[in-house]
């Protein structure tokens, strides 16, 4: 029956995680490396740019009807008003004229900022340029220019006023002094007394005008004065020594985060999308089976090769043949298994490999064994174990009673034996369903302590199907990385509706260190033992079979 499945916990999930991150840490780090390493080419490409700051202080002249606190929030707003103005098309054109400058207003005015400092009187005039003593003098300059042209645009509100008294106080004058030469022309002849005391009193209203209109020109000069807001240059700018930009250390460390937050992006993307069994937990999980195998991936053989069971007895991955042994002994304590039917989801998954060193193993352990190859398809038990397949299986379906007349072969291992496939049908599915095969698999568990059959892929055909419900138990072979989640689920679910004896599930070429995949395993301490002895053993019996 099928298991109940937990949800994992948060700390699985965690473990997971780090795991997975610990196998990619190559890519994220390669990820970090090339992305900080191309900021710091592009940044030490870049022209350097330098910002010069030059300071002024709008300082507003108070009327002498307004309070202390009411100057200071009208200097506020003033400078707030000033930083709009000090980058306008007067005040670029003076500075530009000023410093012999080439340079239009509109692209001066693109490297001149301006920064208000917020509740104070104090702007700030930021220039970015190339040249570092270029950037001080434009900021500098930007600030004496406005100052004058804010004294000129305010001394313009009185300049009419000024200007009319100016000249009445001049004629007025004038005229004073002609009346005083009249009067001492006329000296003191009596007879021009009375003309005489005539002109003393004009002149006396004249001095008196003259007096009435002075006093108002000093109070229009004293209002200009009053009203008139001045700029003062507080701090002068000078040559920066450090440009602004390009920051070589701060981009490059940038560009290395965001670097490596994409690669572990893209890691838990390619995981998310990755619908494949990867571990012992994803069979847990999903398939709620035993994982009673996990059996390394062996670069050093391929298919060609002698079994590895054979050729390397004391390998890791002959260990793991043998605690796969071991495991399906315990998986079978209520009722022994006879009958063992090996299967995979899909082909190229190992299941055939799986099948032959598992036969091996408990032929070497002291069990007679028949390995079986229902593979009526593509059959390739003969191919590796190097045997004829003259007669095999389907040459018992030709026969009115269940004779082996040499269908069974004898191996080079001791107690194990093998039926090939033989010729194949055109109808391997109804050969299997058959009652021929239950008398064919009787007649082999009446003769070995061991029946593995090998079948096809179970996502591919029926014939795995078919014989899961005539033998004892079933081993489903997965492959890490290459079976399919939703594949796996379908085809365990199919075997339970069946009533199948689902075993558990062997997980086969399993990467080695240095991948998520790999679980450690103590056996594989044993590696560094291996000895010359081991791959001579395997090359002569390479040979000896060829």
């Amino acid at each position: 029956m099928n298991e109940t499945l937990d949800t994992p916990s948060f700390s699985d999930d965690l473990i997971r995680y780090i795991g997975l991150l610990w196998h990619w840490a190559w890519l994220v780090i390669l990820a970090i490396v090339i992305a900080g390493g191309a900021a710091f080419f592009v940044s030490r490409q870049i022209t350097p740019v330098y910002q010069a700051t030059a300071t002024m202080l709008v300082n507003q002249a108070p009327s002498a009807n307004s309070s202390e606190y009411a100057a200071l929030l009208t200097s506020q707003r003033l400078a707030e008003t000033y930083a709009q103005m000090l980058t306008t098309q007067p005040i670029m054109d003076g500075v530009a004229k000023s410093l012999n400058l080439n340079a239009l207003p509109d692209s001066l005015k693109k490297i001149v900022f301006i920064e208000p400092i917020r509740e104070t009187q104090l702007i700030k005039v930021n220039v970015q340029h190339t040249d570092p003593n270029l950037a001080a003098l434009i900021a500098n300059e930007v600030v004496i220019t406005f100052s004058e042209y804010n004294e000129n645009f305010q001394a313009s509100r009185y300049a009419d006023t000024e200007a009319s008294l100016s000249s009445q106080l001049e004629d007025l004058n004038q005229r004073i002094q002609e009346i005083n030469l009249e009067i001492q022309a006329m000296g003191d002849d009596p007879d021009l007394e009375l003309e005489r005391n005539k002109q003393q009193t004009t002149l006396a209203q004249n001095q008196q005008l003259f007096a009435s209109l002075l006093q108002t020109y000093e109070e229009v000069r004293l209002a200009k004065a009053e009203s008139t807001s001045n700029v003062v240059l507080v701090e002068p700018a000078s040559a920066p020594i450090d440009p602004i930009r390009p920051k070589i250390i701060q981009n490059t460390l940038l560009a290395a985060a965001v670097g490596g937050i994409l690669a572990v992006g893209l890691i838990f993307l390619l995981d998310a999308l990755d619908n494949t069994i990867k571990s012992p937990d994803d069979v847990t999980r999903h398939l709620g089976l035993p994982v009673l195998g996990i059996i390394a991936r062996d670069p050093t053989t391929g298919e060609n090769d002698p079994l590895v069971t054979i050729a390397q007895p004391r390998a890791p991955v002959s260990e793991a043949y043998r605690a796969l042994r071991t495991n399906i002994q315990f998986a079978s304590v209520d009722k022994p298994i006879q009958s063992l039917l090996i299967t995979s989801i899909a082909p190229s998954e190992g299941k055939t490999t799986v099948a032959a060193n598992l036969s091996t193993t408990l032929a070497q352990g002291g069990r007679n064994v028949i390995l079986i190859d229902a593979d009526l398809r593509k059959p390739k038990l003969h191919q590796r174990l190097n045997l004829s397949n003259q007669k095999g299986l389907t040459s018992l379906f030709m026969q009115p009673e269940v004779l082996l007349n040499g269908t069974v072969q004898k191996t080079d291992t001791n107690n194990l034996y093998v039926m090939t496939a033989g010729n194949l049908p055109p109808n391997p599915s109804e050969l299997l369903a058959s009652d021929r095969m239950d008398l064919i698999i009787s007649k082999m568990e009446k003769n070995a302590d061991m029946v593995i059959i090998d079948t096809p892929p179970i996502m591919a055909v029926t014939d795995a199907v078919v014989l899961s419900q005539r033998v004892d138990g079933v081993l489903v072979v997965i492959r890490v990385g290459n079976t399919k989640t939703a594949a796996a689920q379908q085809t365990v679910n199919q075997l339970h509706r069946l009533n199948a004896n689902v075993l558990g599930v062997v997980l086969n070429q399993v990467p080695t260190r240095g991948s998520r995949y790999y679980y450690s395993n103590r056996y594989y301490a044993y590696q560094e033992y291996y000895d010359k002895a081991d791959k001579s053993k395997r090359k002569s019996l390479f040979r000896k079979r060829k």
